[in-house]
């Protein structure tokens, strides 16, 4: 392993263990009269850095903290999370505006429905142009194929004009029935769990963002060794190739998907289905793939950094930005009532997959490399997003299955 001995010691392990020990060399046994910490759960896997005789060291911090560890200790990186988290605290309770929003059932307004739907369509008929001659020119909406400016305005007079009251900006919104509330903001979440497309989206996401999470748990432990030798400020860079992978995924991801529904939707006689945007998956799983391989091999057989970095971890960035988001979105197409309590079932899901990934990657590692436990959790990435084909043929099905479901009331 990676310490730093003085130079009698380093000279007496040389010659114990007829190596040559330069920085970056890993002594993981021990030897005559040195003898490394242990993992408390196994005798013989060395910890990583050493660690020293003083209470407060904290052995090894995240990743991301590594420039701030390296240039003003351990403890800066925490306080400022604290402040960005304290920051991001005041912003949502008093900058941002409640935006749930109870649209009224038509059964709710009975036959103010029908009224007001009678009088919308009569206002659109008369939509008039006016001509040269003064004379009036009037057309009815069979006639046109799409709505007018002003007719549409005349549907939703508010549209691109609305704004929230001072009401959505208090600290408290008032609920008619709160705790009715509470208990449906707790329980449909979990109901949403029997809802297979929200599985679906679920268990993408969740293995999706197990991918990134492999770089993050193993970048440290590849470069800051040799051959490499990384300082912790050049790991940390590392994670820049990552980050221009998201933006191109948020910048590729919303467009092409709204292209490819769009284009099928006008094959689909206007038609929109939620299922027309699951095709958009299909570069984004093998960019997926491709960032996998190049990781996995990459890290066993140290391929040069630059391979690894700018092809790997791009393409780890861009599919973690573009794989959930198509699905997500393919979710709460589906469900719009509870677009809120989608995430929340989300987000239970991929942090229970991802606190487990966690526990069981690096033993996996040490055991057996790093190809057998990349790979495998690639194809099961790979195998969830396949499910996107069963869902094509059959999200249609599903959906009606829930269509009476009290959740498309809420």
């Amino acid at each position: 392993m990676e310490v730093e001995y003085e130079d009698n010691k380093i000279h007496q392990l040389e010659q114990e263990l007829d190596v040559k020990i330069v920085p970056g060399t890993e002594v993981m046994i021990d030897s005559g009269g040195h003898g490394f910490l242990k993992a408390p759960t196994s005798s013989d896997r060395v910890l990583i850095p050493q660690p020293s005789d003083d209470p407060h060291d904290p052995l090894i911090g995240p990743i991301i903290a590594g420039p701030m560890a390296q240039y003003a200790g351990w403890r800066s990186f925490w306080w400022l999370n604290v402040a960005m988290l304290a920051t991001t605290l005041v912003m949502l309770l008093f900058g941002f505006p409640e935006t749930k929003w109870h649209r009224a059932d038509p059964k709710e307004l009975g036959g103010r429905a029908a009224t007001f739907h009678r009088q919308a369509s009569e206002k659109i008929q008369v939509a008039t142009k006016k001509g040269d001659s003064g004379i009036e020119e009037v057309r009815t909406g069979s006639e046109r194929k799409n709505l007018s400016p002003s007719a549409t305005r005349i549907r939703g007079p508010w549209l691109g004009k609305g704004y929230p009251s001072k009401a959505q900006f208090g600290f408290y919104t008032p609920n008619p029935k709160p705790i009715k509330s509470i208990i449906l903001d707790i329980w449909i979440p979990w109901k949403l769990f029997a809802f297979p497309i929200v599985e679906l989206a679920a268990f993408v996401v969740s293995w999706s963002s197990s991918a990134l999470l492999t770089i993050n748990l193993t970048q440290s432990e590849v470069f800051a060794v040799a051959p490499y030798n990384f300082s912790l400020v050049a790991v940390g860079f590392t994670n820049f190739a990552a980050f221009v992978g998201g933006l191109i995924g948020l910048a590729t991801a919303g467009p092409l998907s709204d292209w490819i529904s769009m284009q099928l939707t006008r094959r689909n006689r206007g038609i929109r289905e939620p299922e027309m945007r699951l095709p958009t998956m299909i570069p984004y799983v093998l960019i997926m793939i491709l960032g996998n391989f190049v990781v996995a091999f990459g890290y066993e057989y140290q391929w040069n950094w630059k391979v690894i970095v700018v092809i790997g971890y791009t393409c780890a960035g861009i599919q973690v930005a573009a794989l959930p988001a198509i699905t997500s979105t393919y979710a709460v197409d589906s469900y719009k009532p509870v677009s809120g309590s989608i995430f929340v079932a989300v987000t239970v899901n991929k942090n229970v997959w991802g606190y487990g990934f966690s526990k069981f990657i690096t033993p996996w590692i040490m055991k057996s490399g790093f190809i057998d436990p990349i790979m495998t959790n690639m194809a099961l990435i790979t195998v969830w997003c396949l499910f996107g084909i069963v869902f094509w043929f059959y999200g249609k099905t599903f959906r009606v299955w829930t269509r009476n479901d009290s959740v498309h009331r809420m």
